[in-house]
């Protein structure tokens, strides 16, 4: 029973920990969700839009409205690819400029909170987080 219990302690401590980071990005300007959009895109450069809702596990319909919304805000460009039905999508300058302020906004919060946490606190959890990551 103890496990189960740590693990629900877990699933809130870290639905938690989103919310206090989503909130303090969205506060700078752009969401975690759109941060990480646009992390995709940083990486692999101009792309069809099917692969990115693929690179990020998203359904066809939401990505389609996550980058119509990063469109209107000029964080995104989309064109027609070579298959006129399938568009694809590149980041803008506006985009690549969000995207720096969002990951700041993140690694702020993130800092605020395990910095609280001694080096040897880190690595511990550090490799309590790679166990629970193997058994998925």
């Amino acid at each position: 029973m103890r496990s189960s219990e740590v693990g629900l302690r877990f699933l809130t401590t870290s639905a938690q920990l989103r919310r206090a980071v989503d909130d303090h990005m969205a506060a700078c300007g752009v969401s975690l969700a759109r941060t990480k959009v646009l992390q995709v895109l940083a990486r692999l450069g101009p792309v069809k839009q099917t692969d990115l809702a693929t690179e990020l596990g998203m359904a066809a319909r939401s990505i389609t409205q996550a980058v119509e919304a990063l469109e209107r805000d000029g964080l995104v460009d989309r064109t027609a690819a070579d298959d006129r039905r399938a568009k694809v999508v590149t980041l803008t300058e506006n985009g690549r400029g969000a995207l720096a302020a969002g990951e700041a906004a993140g690694d702020e919060v993130l800092r605020s909170i395990f910095g609280r946490l001694s080096p040897a606190q880190l690595d511990t959890l550090d490799e309590l987080l790679a166990v629970i990551n193997e058994t998925r």
